[in-house]
């Protein structure tokens, strides 16, 4: 059966439709996916698609119930456009996510009455939202640091969107990483109360669960914004990760999160494939960065709906 997404707000924000992760080759970061995480590709199967406009190549696929899109800038790299400028300044990096909004035009506007700058594709400011319009990008500087791509449409050729899928998800179980599910994007941020107040108040997200993160060193805040959690976290331990990224690049995505079945089977899988990572507590698996493309990734047994140690 397909995917049954969970929705948000009185818009109806869903399916988290892709995690945009930038490299400086779309193809080779493709590859790393199927080698390591058993990636199942779904565009770009043959070779990276190319976007004129955008001036890049990318490619779309699945890891377990996440699809990711490897994306890199054409050569040589134009920095004026939105691609080239991303990857000039933050070179390997988690990038963007995207959603699919049954009310894109409901959800624009009350973007816009809250003043929200609203990108158009390709660039330039939405002043007034035009129906047609298949999707726009809120102003990073106005969603706490996270760039997302609202949509009104389904990814071309989503497998969750297919009745196979329940099918194809069981697969991930049986991989060495015993992948259960995507847990969470952990966005981290300066001001933790005022980046929840925008999730919660104009974005309509469901607090989930508020306190000190041990593990990053951070303030927590975990909210439901469409059918994924999103996690904003400021730092309080300067001595961490997190907060040299911060302190770089001030709010922006900083990790991905997945729940697994064996940690230590995921741990053993990930060394062997030349994937370095830290055991921080039984539960907790983290990779080291400079080994997963510039994206720290974290992977757990634990379920992050339910209160700690439940």
């Amino acid at each position: 059966m397909k995917q049954q997404p969970r929705r948000t707000g009185d818009f109806g924000v869903g399916q988290m439709i892709h995690v945009v992760h930038m490299s400086d080759d779309a193809q080779e970061l493709r590859e790393w996916y199927e080698r390591v995480f058993g990636g199942f590709v779904f565009m770009g199967v043959d070779e990276p698609n190319y976007l004129s406009w955008e001036d890049r190549h990318a490619t779309l696929l699945m890891v377990g119930d996440l699809c990711v899109e490897t994306m890199s800038p054409n050569k040589p790299v134009n920095p004026k456009l939105p691609v080239g400028k991303f990857f000039t300044k933050f070179g390997r990096h988690l990038h963007s996510v995207g959603y699919k909004v049954d009310d894109l035009v409901g959800l624009a506007e009350r973007l816009l009455d809250a003043g929200v700058y609203i990108g158009k594709p390709g660039g330039g400011r939405v002043e007034e939202f035009d129906p047609e319009t298949a999707y726009v990008f809120p102003s990073p500087r106005d969603t706490a640091g996270l760039m997302v791509e609202l949509c009104r449409m389904d990814m071309q050729g989503d497998p969750r969107n297919l009745e196979t899928w329940s099918s194809l998800e069981r697969m991930w179980r049986f991989h060495p990483l015993t992948l259960e599910r995507f847990s969470c994007v952990t966005l981290g941020v300066r001001d933790l109360e005022s980046a929840v107040k925008i999730y919660a108040d104009t974005m309509q997200a469901v607090p989930v669960r508020a306190g000190f993160d041990t593990d990053l060193g951070a303030k927590s805040e975990i909210l439901r914004l469409g059918d994924c959690l999103l996690q904003l976290v400021e730092p309080v331990d300067q001595d961490t990760d997190l907060a040299r990224h911060v302190a770089r690049w001030g709010n922006m995505i900083y990790s991905l999160r997945f729940k697994v079945a064996d940690l230590d089977s995921a741990e053993s899988w990930l060394n062997r494939n030349a994937v370095r990572t830290t055991r921080s507590r039984p539960a907790l698996l983290v990779t080291d960065p400079a080994d997963t493309y510039g994206a720290p990734m974290y992977f757990t047994t634990e379920d992050l709906e339910l209160p700690p140690n439940a």
